[in-house]
């Protein structure tokens, strides 16, 4: 029997639930809360396998609830079953530790599939959320590939993206022509892009050249 212990601040959703969750042979809701700090107390009591849980509580949001809940009963998991993806949501709810993140436009057979994968150690993801977490991970790998770059390289990187040829590059670092051309190669192997022209876009995208043709004060990334 895996123990369902929901936390959410409108009576009726917490009702919905634990009427259909209370015919379900294999899921026992073992308390309802109201409010985040409600849900913390509750969760330390009662012992939990699965917490299903709001975002926009008083008192406690969501977030911090996850956190606490987790952080004093790890054998917990927890449910994000919310009705915002927004990313400052999101990313701050899996950062805290939820196993999963679901919508209330889910269906209560939804709900129920949820709980019980997520028991089981199964990552469930409203495919808007996953999407998010997949293209979040994609720029942050993206944009480590620029940490890779020796000084040097950033500097060639930056002149590729102003337009400078290989000539101008090298007159205007102090290098010569092959010099250039083994920094380029570089380069492109290390942002894994095929020619100068990606290699652009990509210093464009992550803020290394301005459309100006401006640096970054710093010379580092800064993401979009």
């Amino acid at each position: 029997m895996i123990k369902v212990l929901i936390v959410d601040d409108h009576e009726m959703v917490r009702l919905g639930i634990s009427s259909f969750l209370g015919v379900q042979d294999d899921l026992e809701v073992i308390g309802e809360a109201e409010d985040g700090q409600e849900g913390y107390d509750k969760a330390m009591a009662l012992h939990p396998d699965v917490v299903l849980m709001d975002l926009i509580m008083p008192k406690m949001n969501g977030v911090d609830a996850t956190k606490k809940i987790l952080k004093d009963w790890p054998g917990a998991r927890v449910i994000i079953l919310t009705s915002f993806i927004d990313d400052e949501l999101v990313y701050p709810a899996i950062e805290a530790g939820a196993a999963s993140y679901i919508l209330k436009t889910s269906t209560a057979d939804e709900i129920a599939d949820a709980i019980r994968q997520t028991a089981q150690d199964q990552k469930v993801l409203d495919p808007e959320v996953s999407d998010k977490i997949k293209n979040r991970s994609k720029t942050a790998a993206d944009i480590a590939l620029y940490d890779e770059l020796t000084s040097r390289e950033r500097e060639v990187l930056r002149l590729i993206a102003q337009g400078k040829s290989n000539q101008e590059i090298a007159d205007e670092l102090f290098i010569t022509l092959k010099t250039v051309k083994t920094h380029v190669s570089n380069i492109l192997a290390k942002l894994e892009v095929d020619d100068r022209t990606k290699a652009a876009i990509y210093a464009f995208k992550h803020g290394i050249v301005k459309p100006s043709g401006k640096d970054d004060d710093d010379g580092h990334t800064a993401a979009v």
